[in-house]
């Protein structure tokens, strides 16, 4: 946790909310220019789903990515053969203040029903800014096509959650196709009063068939299974396989999870770090049927494995920050083939 905090100039933060509130004739036009001066090359604006403004992220080579800022959400990752690897539902309501339903939603400061807030806390039903004043680079990220957001609480925010934060979202493209989301969070009370929250990154992955996907790394470690009232239990068996609903926390889990999908003879692997947990979901049938966002059978096609921070909350002091950092890829693979061994994956860089 790092206490350092560099200052933020006023008038580029009020430069950058002026940007944003313009939305018709030559002010909109203004607005979209100087929101436009905010993006990182490779980065361009763009309409999205009921007028609502995205960024879409291109890299050279093909693979693109597309970020909401309603929600600060990720709501499309494809490769370079345009073959989309995120899954969001065909009835996903784009329409505030409703979620996404699937994408990379964010929960915080809250995760499900763990405290008085709504279920996944706000994060995810709020509209983010593009962030004027973002930490420079890495050296050796440089070549990284990237957005940078920032979320500052609402007068409404603080009724329910009386908190002042500064949050940071970094969705960032690499060469090879990987999404790299980092967030970093500053408690800015002036209070002096510290805050606790707890976090997900609610990746919902595509797959072809829920029954023909493995997850490893998560072996014989503890989870809360949400299903029996977060009680505490031992994973068995060798990997995570699917043949009803699922909804776990696992505990203290590895920096590197796995995702085997035979069909589609593709792993994803999920680097993190920050996020000591990970969530694992899939509603099955009854509970999709139950959902109105969520089509009846659209189970079949989607897991969600979310990097996460929810058995020990977070607790910020005033001018602390935490970093939270997710890093998405896809590679070729095969059980049957003996292509790839997903272990390697694994223990690999």
């Amino acid at each position: 946790m790092s206490s350092d905090k560099a200052p933020i100039a006023a008038a580029s933060a009020a430069a950058a909310t002026n940007a944003l509130s313009g939305s018709s004739g030559s002010g909109g036009v203004a607005a979209a220019n100087a929101n436009a001066k905010l993006l990182h090359p490779g980065a361009e604006f763009s309409k999205g789903i009921n007028g609502l403004d995205k960024v879409v992220l291109r890299d050279p080579r093909g693979s693109v990515a597309e970020v909401y800022l309603y929600g600060g959400h990720v709501t499309s990752w494809k490769n370079d053969h345009g073959e989309e690897l995120l899954f969001v539902s065909s009835k996903a309501i784009f329409k505030p203040p409703k979620a996404i339903r699937g994408g990379i939603p964010i929960c915080f400061p809250q995760f499900s029903n763990l405290g008085s807030l709504d279920a996944h806390g706000f994060a995810r039903n709020r509209f983010w800014s593009i962030d004027p004043d973002p930490s420079p680079f890495p050296t050796n990220t440089s070549n990284k096509v990237a957005v940078d957001l920032i979320l500052r609480p609402s007068e409404e925010d603080m009724k329910t959650w009386p908190h002042s934060y500064e949050y940071r979202l970094r969705v960032a493209l690499g060469p090879g196709g990987d999404l790299t989301l980092i967030s970093r969070i500053r408690n800015t009370n002036s209070d002096g009063k510290p805050f606790s929250f707890t976090f997900a990154y609610h990746t919902y992955f595509s797959v072809s068939d829920i029954s023909e996907v493995r997850v490893e790394g998560l072996e014989t470690l503890d989870y809360l299974d949400n299903l029996q009232n977060r009680k505490r239990c031992t994973e068995q068996g060798d990997a995570i396989t699917f043949e009803s609903e699922v909804d776990k926390i696992y505990l203290s889990t590895p920096t590197k999870i796995a995702i085997l999908d035979h069909e589609k003879k593709r792993t994803f692997v999920i680097r993190k770090d920050g996020l000591p947990d990970a969530v694992v979901w899939n509603p099955w049938d009854k509970k999709s049927k139950a959902m109105a966002d969520f089509g009846d059978d659209e189970y079949k096609h989607m897991l969600c494995v979310e990097a996460a921070a929810i058995e020990k909350p977070i607790t910020l002091k005033p001018g602390e920050e935490w970093r939270g950092r997710q890093e998405l890829s896809a590679v070729p693979s095969s059980y049957c083939s003996g292509q790839l061994d997903p272990r390697k994956v694994l223990q690999g860089s």
